[in-house]
């Protein structure tokens, strides 16, 4: 059954025409946005998980990774990883949470139900404090998703793009094989441009179709026709 859902409509043609500016000025002024204690919080709670349960262990991040869905993908095709999936939703979390108990309890078999990762760990928490205090404890990604991030696709709202966003230093120094997907290529091509300016490494958008849908939006968008673009860069 074909979807109904819309690519992202907006005035933006193309790249925006502030983005360079914009990046410049987030990487030479210091980003001082106080913590937030439910993010310390979450943060110190999910670090003592790590460290009890898989130290040293490479780590991946699924960020905005709202019920879950891609993380547990993520956590079975990398078994040797450590899986930490972060959303500002406690509803979205709890949704993925209760979906996956739902298939325990159906007739479905082990096989088919899929056991909940033992190397995954499901966080709420805003991005915007966790990159940075991931940044601050010193932890380097091994793999770093974002996942059909939300595109605020008016002109006014670059700088609610995450490449737009004061945080995105702290982002790329984080490391890791860093994979960005979306259905609007301008923000992936926005993206690439942020990443060249603040590392000097080539990143280019590219047009994709997954072999197995990892989120609900990207299921969301191959059933309603779209095109799907990624770019992944190998941080240093």
């Amino acid at each position: 059954m074909q979807g109904n859902s819309r690519v992202p409509g907006s005035a933006q043609s193309d790249v925006h025409a502030h983005l360079a500016a914009v990046v410049a000025c987030h990487v030479s002024t210091a980003f001082r946005k106080p913590y937030a204690d439910y993010n310390r919080a979450a943060f110190a709670a999910s670090f003592e998980r790590y460290q009890r349960l898989a130290p040293g262990v490479p780590l991946i991040l699924d960020a905005c990774c709202g019920v879950g869905e891609s993380s547990v993908a993520l956590a079975r095709a990398f078994p040797t990883h450590y899986v930490i999936g972060v959303d500002q939703s406690a509803t979205r979390l709890r949704r993925g949470q209760q979906r996956q108990q739902a298939r325990r309890e159906s007739r479905e078999s082990p096989e088919e139900q899929g056991a909940w990762p033992a190397n995954l760990d499901l966080v709420r928490a805003d991005l915007v404090d966790y990159w940075r205090l991931l940044l601050d404890a010193g932890l380097r990604l091994d793999r770093h998703y974002l996942l059909y991030p939300n595109p605020w696709p008016k002109i006014g709202h670059l700088r609610r793009r995450w490449h737009g966003h004061p945080v995105f230093p702290a982002l790329l120094a984080l490391g890791g094989v860093l994979e960005c997907r979306s259905n609007w290529p301008i923000y992936i091509a926005e993206h690439c441009l942020a990443v060249q300016q603040l590392t000097g490494q080539a990143a280019v958008c590219e047009p994709f179709v997954p072999d197995l849908p990892m989120t609900p939006f990207e299921r969301k968008y191959l059933d309603s026709g779209h095109g799907l673009f990624r770019t992944v860069t190998h941080l240093t």
